[in-house]
């Protein structure tokens, strides 16, 4: 698709920030390039990778590893990315890879430098299920530069790779935070797919001993993602607090009782609310909704209203469980029929 034919894009900077990418000389070759122009025509700082909109699937968002992906009036997003952290020289790997699971607890929660949360956008806009084939993240520039060498040498002599405890650290906590892209609360099968695209993309992380080469791995994701959990709801995580004691009726103050989380093909099922807005300000609208309703041509302004309060309906229903006739009262434009159609998109 590159070429000298102009092309525009969409371009999802964040939530409700939406941004129209021109480019006089179509879409560039390389992505390099092309996250160049994006860095500069939108001012952006920091790392941050692209994904793209898929039409075969669904109109799911993809990692976009290449620009043939990309055509003409074509969507992406921007994902930022947090900051590496310091980089530590190949002499330091000392420790081995059989770190302990209660040692990678305490790291993470010690150290400073392991807490690294999910951006706002990942954490209030999950829309895809989990993928097919689990893509392992990059690593920090020095974790990446290891695992080559290792990987190299374990081609040729099947050696593996001895871990110091931060690159160890860098693997879990990236893993973790991709892992949280998809699912909050992952199953065994989840952690197993995690486990083995981490061993196959990078075989010196193999585990002699293992009956699959990375059952160690599988258990040291369970006790990260869980860690990580307890993190992001100490940052007031909505999806996570909703299942904290506190958020919890007196006779269901039990951790593993009325676990809320997402039933089948459901990513988003307790988002954040927009920025700025509060209670106050979503019930307001919401009162507004019951006015408009009555109001004839006036399906835009619902629709405008209806989808800011996604996330303030979906934390009624979620935590008051409210019956149906509850829900026609107090959301009449949710039973219309367009309003049905995007509730469930």
């Amino acid at each position: 698709m590159a070429g000298s034919t102009p092309a525009r894009l969409k371009v999802i900077l964040g939530e409700n920030n939406i941004e129209k990418l021109t480019l006089p000389n179509g879409i560039p070759e390389s992505l390099e390039d092309l996250l160049s122009t994006i860095k500069t025509t939108f001012g952006l700082k920091g790392n941050f990778r692209l994904q793209y909109m898929d039409q075969d699937f669904g109109n799911d968002f993809f990692n976009l590893n290449s620009t043939t992906e990309l055509r003409n009036l074509g969507t992406i997003k921007v994902i930022h990315q947090q900051t590496n952290p310091p980089l530590i020289s190949a002499d330091q790997s000392t420790s081995s890879l059989s770190l302990s699971f209660e040692s990678d607890d305490g790291i993470s929660v010690a150290s400073n430098d392991t807490i690294i949360l999910s951006s706002p956008e990942s954490m209030s806009s999950r829309t895809q299920q989990w993928p097919e084939d689990f893509a392992i993240p990059q690593f920090s520039y020095d974790t990446e530069l290891q695992l080559e060498r290792g990987n190299t040498e374990y081609c040729v002599s099947q050696k593996m790779l001895t871990l110091s405890a931060r690159m160890l650290s860098d693997i879990l906590k990236r893993v973790a935070e991709e892992i949280y892209r998809y699912k909050a609360y992952p199953e065994d099968a989840h952690f197993c797919a995690a486990a083995e695209a981490l061993i196959k993309k990078h075989p010196c992380l193999k585990e002699p001993g293992s009956f699959n080469g990375c059952y160690g791995w599988k258990q040291r994701l369970k006790y990260k993602m869980a860690n990580y959990r307890t993190q992001l709801k100490l940052q007031g995580c909505p999806e996570l607090c909703v299942n904290s004691l506190k958020s919890k009726a007196t006779t269901d103050a039990f951790p593993a009782k009325k676990l809320k989380k997402p039933k089948r093909s459901e990513a988003n099922f307790y988002p954040s609310f927009p920025t700025g807005e509060t209670l106050d300000s979503m019930e307001k609208v919401r009162l507004e909704l019951l006015t408009e309703i009555g109001i004839r041509d006036n399906e835009r302004v619902i629709a405008d209203k209806m989808a800011n309060t996604f996330a303030y309906r979906r934390h009624e229903v979620v935590n008051q469980e409210p019956s149906i006739q509850e829900l026609k009262d107090r959301w009449p434009a949710l039973f219309t029929q367009k309003e049905v159609r995007m509730e469930l998109k």
